[in-house]
């Protein structure tokens, strides 16, 4: 590959959500920066941050100013370049070192979503193959590579909204979890596309939303897009979902994941087991929509996925109010996980795996693309 002068960023269609500024995108070329949406200022204040070093990333991703396991990924992609750029004169061992140095300090950031691992690896991975090109050459590769990463994010997130539309009931009502939408990938989303989709092609529903405690992703986020893309929405407690389900005004669950096992198996923000045992108690249809990079069929189940804690403040203080007593110790993991027999299935670029099981998800990698 022969060094370039410069190297655009790529262009993405935001679809009913291009009025907002972009979850995250690279603003300029080689000597660009990462442009995030603030999201721990939504709904109240709509601001962005730029982030010009791989600490910069690291930070943005451990506070949520971006989240979700896909934007986390393209975020860490870019991450791992800006750590990068400083060293494009080295050799192209010492180059390939100091990549892998600041690889692994972004993997430390936040450890369940495995979008995050992979995406650092592709990135490092196109460097590896330039590396008798030259270490300028290398750094060219990773930058397309983080750019490749958004596109990709996009288009198969459009993928998922396509091959689940049809699952969204026209005239019903959806239930979702915390955000698996605009806001948590570079466009479109996972579960919201779906949505999004359905919406497209005339078909009128309402959703509710978790508030999804402690953070209130649902209320704070998964609302705010909703709104912004023109559909009905209501937000309710995370305790109001069992009941919710059981009087029949929720026909289909719909949520996200950050990480999903060979069997099936999916971690998901904290709570969405106990809505999955509510659904399967009433008989509602309980859908996981993600990409193929959020399996990790490495592990062998849900007991294998590491599960990040988060600081107890986070629990005992809400919108800066002490809502705990000083001295109780808060228990704050941010994900649970939901058994694979508990899900009716999982929508992919691939289409819908139903049922779910190890063999199927084996055939959804087996497909080409």
């Amino acid at each position: 590959m022969n060094a370039t002068t410069d190297i655009p960023a790529p262009r993405i269609d935001r679809g009913c959500l291009a009025a907002l500024p972009p979850t995250l995108e690279w603003v300029g070329g080689c000597d660009g920066l990462l442009r995030i949406l603030d999201q721990t200022q939504l709904p109240a204040r709509v601001e962005t941050r730029t982030c010009a070093t791989a600490e910069a990333v690291w930070e943005a991703i451990r506070s949520l100013r971006v989240r979700g396991a896909p934007a986390i990924g393209v975020a860490a992609a870019y991450g791992l370049c800006l750590g990068a750029r400083p060293f494009r004169t080295l050799a192209p061992a010492a180059f390939l070192a100091k990549v892998g140095e600041v690889g692994t300090y972004l993997r430390g950031c936040r450890p369940t979503a495995v979008n995050l691992a992979w995406a650092v690896r592709r990135v490092t991975e196109a460097a590896e193959i330039q590396a008798t090109h030259g270490s300028a050459a290398m750094w060219e590769a990773m930058l397309i590579e983080a750019h490749a990463l958004a596109e990709e994010d996009a288009a198969i997130c459009r993928q998922i909204g396509e091959a689940g539309a049809d699952l969204i009931p026209d005239g019903g009502g959806v239930l979702t979890h915390c955000n698996a939408g605009a806001l948590a990938t570079v466009a479109h989303g996972t579960a919201l596309s779906l949505l999004y989709v359905a919406h497209e092609r005339g078909r009128r529903f309402r959703v509710f939303v978790d508030e999804t405690r402690p953070l209130l992703q649902g209320a704070r986020l998964t609302a705010f897009e909703l709104l912004a893309a023109g559909l009905d929405v209501t937000v309710l407690c995370d305790g109001a979902a069992a009941s919710l389900l059981r009087s029949g005004s929720v026909q289909v669950v719909v949520v996200g994941a950050d990480r999903i096992a060979a069997n099936g198996d999916t971690a998901n923000k904290i709570g969405t087991y106990g809505v999955a045992l509510a659904a399967r108690q009433h008989g509602v249809p309980f859908y996981v929509a993600a990409p193929r990079s959020t399996f990790d069929r490495t592990l062998d189940s849900g007991a294998d996925i590491p599960i990040e804690e988060r600081a107890g403040d986070e629990v005992g203080v809400v919108c800066g109010t002490a809502v705990a007593p000083a001295g109780v110790r808060c228990y704050n993991p941010a994900f649970d996980v939901t058994p694979a027999e508990m899900i009716t299935g999982i929508v992919t670029e691939k289409g819908v795996l139903k049922p779910v099981t190890e063999a199927g998800i084996a055939e959804i990698f087996r497909r080409g693309g």
